[in-house]
């Protein structure tokens, strides 16, 4: 399905002040010039989920490019009142901060705050962030204990998403201009307890959308390959199809990028989502994903052991190795807004089976090494048979230059050098 279309809107909103929001005036130019075609295109099933899309987001199915211009008044600052407390915040796009050059520390960093920081990606993304904007300005948080030398590296503070009156009071204790919001349960575990998953993944996400409403914040909340479903094409799959998730999961990451959106076009909330391919880390372990064989599978190899794989040897899928991960989470986080054409993006580096993983780990072993794989599918398997073998993220590397840095081969290196160095840590 192809389209070329060529149209000008212009949009002037006036809102009365409340406790929410003081007034402002909001002018939206939408133009839109582009000529594409999608293996499937939602707008044209209005019987899927992404149909919904269509309604809130329009903009973005037309690949159209949205620039706003708004002002304050009287000055670019803001008084939100909530039940909890009264904060002076800055309006996302009168924020001062500007991506520093390479190398040099940022002038006036944001104050962020992220929830599910004890998470394969919160923990090492909060390091990255640290390091980036000084720790003082990092506030980590979770509903569990962490290690006292997590603790030790910054701010830290207890966190329930699914009461909201947590994220308020952070948010404006803390004087918080970002919130990355991570709180999530993953694939598999969402189907052992679909409850837990409806109440953290869907009500986490709604707090966290209405806090940065509040509080004008800068909200990322990431996305997962685990949105798309059985319907989607599995190979290059874009950032426009069809949808249909299998999972709690992916109904709950479909649920958040279309909420995200509507709060975005609504009330200007800068939101922001990446949809990850599964990644992998060293130093953190998986917590519960369908993608967490690429993660334990190292441990038997450097033990000399035979790793009995959940997915079948011929399932391919979209993986990262965490580093590529931080890397384009900072870089989206710090792109500017008149640069997305829209809020949610893939992100990906490379897509591959059980057997090629299997493989080039082997070869990478000494021969008397007596690693080897069987394959003994369970539910997971049949879940993974539901998403995108490969996964293409070729908007992002348009709108905001995103590039990955690790092939197969330069992270199946590094993941055997950092868990062998964990594992010589753990036996002393």
């Amino acid at each position: 399905c192809s389209h070329a279309t060529t149209t000008s809107t212009t949009t002037t909103t006036t809102s009365s002040s409340s406790s929410a929001a003081s007034p402002k005036s909001l002018t939206l130019t939408l133009t839109s010039s582009s000529s594409s075609a999608f293996t499937y295109d939602n707008r044209e099933s209005p019987t899927s989920i992404m149909s919904i899309f269509s309604t809130i987001a329009s903009p973005l199915l037309s690949r159209s490019s949205l620039t706003s211009s708004t002002s304050l008044s009287p000055s670019h600052t803001t008084t939100t009142t909530s039940s909890l407390a009264t904060k002076t915040t800055k309006r996302f796009y009168n924020f001062p901060y500007t991506s520093p050059p390479h190398g040099e520390k940022p002038v006036n960093p944001p104050r962020v705050l992220i929830t599910g920081s004890l998470g394969q990606i919160g923990t090492e993304l909060a390091s990255m962030l640290r390091a980036k904007f000084g720790a003082e300005n990092v506030v980590t948080s979770d509903v569990r204990r962490p290690t006292s030398s997590f603790r030790d590296k910054g701010p830290w503070k207890y966190c329930d998403v699914t009461d909201i009156s947590n994220i308020y009071k952070l948010v404006v204790d803390e004087n918080i201009d970002w919130l990355i919001h991570l709180s999530s349960i993953l694939s598999a575990k969402g189907e052992q307890n679909m409850k837990l998953a409806l109440d953290i993944n869907i009500r986490g996400v709604e707090n966290a959308l209405q806090v940065a409403k509040d509080h004008n914040l800068r909200v990322f909340a990431p996305s997962s390959i685990a949105a798309f479903g059985p319907s989607t094409p599995l190979e290059n799959v874009p950032n426009e199809v069809i949808q249909r998730p299998q999972t709690i999961y992916g109904v709950s990451k479909v649920y958040a990028e279309l909420l995200g959106e509507y709060y975005h076009h609504k009330y200007g909330v800068d939101f922001r989502s990446l949809r990850y391919p599964g990644i992998l880390s060293a130093d953190v372990a998986p917590g519960g994903g369908t993608t967490d064989y690429a993660v334990d599978i190292f441990h038997s190899a450097l033990k000399g052991q035979t790793y009995e794989c959940f997915v079948e040897n011929d399932v391919s899928l979209p993986m990262m190795y965490i580093d590529d991960c931080l890397k384009g989470t900072m870089q989206f986080l710090e792109t500017p807004d008149e640069m997305l054409t829209r809020r949610t993006y893939n992100l990906s580096a490379i897509s591959f089976t059980p057997q090629q993983f299997y493989e080039e780990i082997r070869q990478k072993l000494p021969e008397d090494n007596k690693f080897s794989i069987a394959y003994k599918p369970d539910f997971r398997n049949e879940i993974a048979k539901t998403w995108p073998r490969v996964l293409d993220d070729s908007v992002a590397r348009e709108d905001w230059n995103w590039q990955h840095d690790y092939g197969l081969n330069e992270m199946t290196d590094a993941m055997l050098k950092g868990i062998g160095k964990n594992m010589k840590k753990t036996e002393e």
